[in-house]
């Protein structure tokens, strides 16, 4: 790569939605770069267990993530293992700049970054992730069928998960650091209705103990009186906010108040050429396939903007937001 080469496109995160990006960029013929600082996979790499990708029916989370880079490496992918520091739109091209110091012009980029839940930050949570800590239950409901779980939070994601897991679990304890929750009227109304949910009020996860078989024990403690006190339980679902990993969108492009990137649903930012997707992305539902189907939307309509741009076809009077021009 030298300094001087211009891409079409550049992928940033080698998440499922990256690496699907990659597959479908490729097989349009673009030259195409994914970055990532870590390995490829992303937070599937930390699951213990995939049932819910369509005609797998169950595959270890590292595993789906080598196919998934394996499959883009069979167009034959470029692969840059580096942390991007910054993307800087232009009206000639888009830069983007590595740690190393290297920068790299492309025509389009794919800013596939993600995000991670919040964490509680107690011991053991996330020495136990994926052997009874979770953060998505449609992801592992499943395994906890008629066991006893613990639900951590009090907003709608909470509610709506330990709804969920209700259908599966033998007892769903929704844990709140609150004597109220924060969920919408109509979910607090199912929850209330729930008769395999109970709300623990005023309480917060001091500790998350297991032993060899996973997660067996939970520490909680009063946040009024400060009494503590020891509860046993099969697995521990947080939900306690997702901070999507933003520190590379470009001033200008719009956001919403969590910081989640606003797309058109081509995945396409205002600034032409700028796309989010996976979990950056605002959207209703954060699963593996959706991600995918992002990754290949946003690389197809990327296509058709490059093949434009090079046809010359493209408004050469286009401007950048004026957050880019008048910082």
């Amino acid at each position: 790569m030298s300094a001087s080469e211009m891409y079409d496109l550049i992928i940033v995160g080698g998440g499922p939605g990256g690496l699907s990006a990659g597959i479908y960029a490729m097989r349009a013929a673009l030259k195409t770069a994914l970055i990532e600082k870590s390995v490829p996979g992303g937070q599937i790499n930390l699951s213990d267990a995939v049932e819910n990708y369509p005609a797998i029916k169950h595959i270890g989370g590292a595993e789906l993530a080598m196919m998934f880079a394996e499959h883009a490496q069979t167009y034959g992918l470029e692969e840059i293992n580096e942390e991007v520091t910054a993307v800087e739109p232009g009206l000639d091209h888009h830069t983007v700049r590595l740690a190393d110091g290297r920068t790299i012009n492309t025509h389009a980029v794919i800013l596939a970054t993600g995000g991670t839940p919040r964490k509680l930050q107690v011991p053991g949570e996330e020495a136990y992730y994926g052997r009874g800590v979770s953060y998505c239950a449609v992801c592992d409901g499943f395994f906890f069928r008629d066991k006893d779980v613990i639900v951590v939070g009090g907003g709608d994601s909470a509610c709506e998960e330990g709804l969920y897991l209700a259908k599966l679990a033998r007892q769903v304890y929704l844990v709140h650091r609150r004597d109220a929750l924060r969920a919408s009227r109509i979910l607090q109304q199912r929850v209330e209705a729930e008769c395999k949910m109970e709300v623990l009020w005023n309480t917060v996860v001091t500790e998350i103990i297991a032993d060899d078989s996973g997660v067996a024990h939970v520490a909680l403690q009063d946040t009024q009186t400060g009494a503590e006190r020891g509860m046993p339980i099969d697995g521990v679902f947080i939900f306690v906010g997702f901070e999507p990993n933003n520190q590379l969108v470009p001033a200008g492009i719009r956001m919403t108040p969590d910081g989640f990137v606003m797309t058109d649903p081509q995945c396409a930012t205002q600034i032409p050429g700028i796309y989010a997707i996976g979990d950056l992305r605002d959207k209703t539902y954060r699963q593996i396939v959706i991600s995918a189907a992002d990754g290949c939307t946003a690389a197809l309509d990327a296509a058709h903007y490059v093949e434009t741009r090079k046809a010359g076809k493209l408004d050469a009077s286009c401007e950048l937001p004026e957050a880019l021009t008048h910082p």
